[in-house]
């Protein structure tokens, strides 16, 4: 849905980007690198298929992900 036009379960072309809500403390879809939780943030975006409800997470920023393989790699 990301990447492409199509839900790669029901191949619905509707899909709804959900952002991170950089306000919401300690919550919300994040993956987190480091214990004090607001400095080691990086949000996961959702993109929904609005046809059949699939989900597809996403961090979207190279910056992050290298964050991850450095965290977790």
């Amino acid at each position: 849905m990301k990447n492409g036009a199509k839900c790669p379960k029901c191949g619905g072309t509707h899909s709804i980007r959900i952002p991170n809500n950089p306000y919401r403390h300690a919550s919300g879809n994040n993956i987190y690198t480091t214990r004090a939780t607001l400095l080691g943030k990086i949000p996961v975006i959702r993109y929904v298929c609005y046809d059949c409800g699939y989900i597809e997470n996403w961090v979207e920023k190279p910056e992050e992900r290298e964050k991850l393989r450095r965290t977790f790699g």
